[in-house]
């Protein structure tokens, strides 16, 4: 079984994955920019900091014996993640419009704290 802690560092991990393969995906379109050389490196470094957080996330669940198995589209609208956990298999049920709501929140938090820092 999954505690709400871990089902939020779950939650934060399923986020950073998405955004990392959304950023990966617009990345190859950014390099055709005409003004690339603004977006190309504000991107590396988006990625760069997601992938960090992304690999230390998936290091805490991995020792508290927590995986993503797996996602399943059910239809437009939403979608399964299979999560195996030390005890049982856990099915979370996630809508696709929410996640696509909260990664874009994700991605532009990252952007304001980096801007906030420089």
């Amino acid at each position: 079984m999954i505690n709400p802690e871990q089902r939020k560092m779950v939650h934060k991990y399923l986020l950073i994955e998405l955004a990392i393969k959304s950023l990966q995906v617009d990345y190859l379109k950014v390099e055709r920019f005409k003004m690339k050389k603004v977006f190309v490196p504000l991107m590396d470094s988006l990625l760069k900091e997601l992938r960090q957080e992304y690999f230390e996330l998936k290091r805490q669940l991995s020792q508290q014996k927590i995986r993503v198995v797996g996602w399943t589209t059910i239809d437009e609208y939403f979608s399964d993640v299979q999560v195996a956990t030390a005890g049982d298999d856990v099915v979370l049920r996630y809508a696709n419009m929410a996640l696509k709501t909260k990664v874009e929140q994700l991605l532009i938090n990252h952007i304001n704290n980096n801007q906030a820092l420089e």
